[in-house]
């Protein structure tokens, strides 16, 4: 296999074409007057979603491309602009069959829109270029005060356009949210099939949306932890490969497993440095469980901590200065804190209960966790205050972030079943949903933003 090329280009593209728009009035109590700047408010719950209408995109000329024919594909990307908008919990989606000519795209017919109910207005276009490339356009308005608020063109090769429609997503998504994108991204996790007692657990990897789905490894050794490199060229993972458990990482692009840490010791629950130069992970040796840092590359491993018990479950802050992970050298599982060579233990977890699988936002203001009292998902400051549980299912645990550190997916196990699946939800606690997924599903791993 071959890696994965990147989005060819990402520019600014000019309009498809020139039109006057009169300003007018919009109609009491319709949404923001003139002047007024559209936004989400997502401080707390979305009790309203925004109105939003995202109609198919037109196309300059019906051409055929290796993705499907032009006209075809402005349908399909409108629609996968529709479900991101809509799982974010933050947009409600208009229907609407009206139909937008191409020259429209630039020039809304904002008296038609005005009366759908949609606050803002998602157009664009799907081109083919003379080099075999597509060119996708996307276009945000305020149907209210008539402005155009976004403007944005992705080029890509054919087998990429869906990334192109998650682009579009993004610039929508965070033009009107004030928050970082996060559509165009991927999920590493562990495919689960078979009985209770004895699961099947391979390697999978998706867009976050669910769609590109495949399988890495082929079950024969269970697989846990996956977690992506910073650049997402290779997955870190423990593997039960030989009857040992041990770290490995899987190179994406070519498929090679390389083992990290060659020791008759128990390795497990890996996890990369920020700028992926380093493997966090633990040790069982003597029977004590320690972290340590390793090389990427491999190498002898650098010990951390050396408190009785088991410290497990590392993660870096964004800024690689210091390390959470959890530990029971208190008497039960807590959350610490510690700086990125070792130095400066202390415990931050305070609420009542255990916690476990600390791990740090991207932003850095925050850390999930799981609560084991309850088994569900919550967040804390770095320094343990304004603890807040975000679901409240069977048994939620394993939590990570998506890249703007905004939406948090997790793995949910079924009362008595032991079949898991993945699920998200956002930091309000309230747009808690279901992520698809070809069979069972646990250990999520949300990657960084596709270059």
């Amino acid at each position: 296999m071959t890696r994965t090329p990147a989005i060819l280009a990402l520019l600014l593209i000019p309009a498809v074409a020139t039109a006057q728009v009169p300003a007018t009035q919009a109609a009491p109590g319709a949404g923001p007057a003139p002047g007024q700047r559209l936004v989400v408010d997502i401080t707390g719950g979305i009790s309203e979603p925004m109105p939003i209408a995202i109609p198919a995109m037109p196309t300059p000329q019906a051409q055929a491309t290796a993705a499907g024919q032009t006209d075809a594909l402005g349908r399909q990307v409108a629609q996968i602009v529709t479900n991101d908008l809509k799982g974010s919990g933050l947009f409600k989606p208009v229907s609407t069959d009206h139909a937008v000519a191409y020259p429209q795209v630039s020039a809304p017919d904002y008296g038609y829109w005005t009366t759908t109910g949609a606050s803002a207005l998602v157009q664009g276009f799907v081109q083919a270029n003379g080099d075999g490339t597509l060119t996708v356009g996307c276009y945000l308005y305020d149907v209210y005060s008539k402005n155009e608020m976004a403007r944005q063109g992705f080029v890509v090769t054919p087998q990429f356009w869906r990334r192109a429609a998650h682009k579009c997503a993004d610039t929508v998504y965070t033009r009107l949210t004030g928050e970082g994108p996060y559509f165009d991204s991927r999920v590493a996790y562990v495919s689960e099939t078979g009985p209770k007692a004895h699961r099947t657990k391979r390697l999978a990897i998706m867009d976050q949306d669910g769609a590109n789905h495949r399988f890495l490894t082929n079950g024969q050794s269970i697989v846990l932890t996956p977690r992506f490199a910073p650049n997402q060229q290779s997955i870190v993972y423990m593997s039960f490969e030989g009857n040992r458990p041990r770290i490995y990482t899987y190179d994406i692009g070519s498929g090679r497993n390389r083992l990290v840490v060659d020791r008759a010791n128990l390795t497990f629950a890996p996890r990369y440095s920020p700028d992926g130069r380093s493997i966090v992970f633990s040790m069982s040796t003597g029977g004590n469980t320690n972290i340590y840092r390793v090389a990427a590359s491999g190498g002898q491993p650098q010990q951390l901590t050396s408190a009785p018990g088991i410290d497990t479950a590392p993660s870096y802050s964004p800024d690689g200065s210091k390390i959470v992970f959890e530990s029971d050298r208190s008497g039960g599982q807590q959350i610490y804190v510690m700086n990125a060579d070792g130095s400066g233990q202390h415990r931050v977890s305070f609420g009542g209960g255990r916690y476990a699988t600390p791990v740090w936002s991207p932003r850095g203001d925050l850390i999930a966790f799981t609560k084991l009292s309850t088994f569900n998902v919550g967040v804390m400051a770095p320094d343990g205050s304004g603890e807040k549980i975000l679901t409240h299912g069977w048994q939620d645990e394993g939590p990570t972030w998506s890249p703007n550190g905004r939406v948090i997916m997790f793995f949910r196990t079924g009362q008595g079943s032991g079949k898991a699946d993945l699920w998200s939800v956002d930091l309000t606690g309230v747009n808690e949903r279901a992520i698809p997924t070809p069979l069972d599903g646990s250990d999520p791993s949300w990657s960084p933003l596709l270059p």
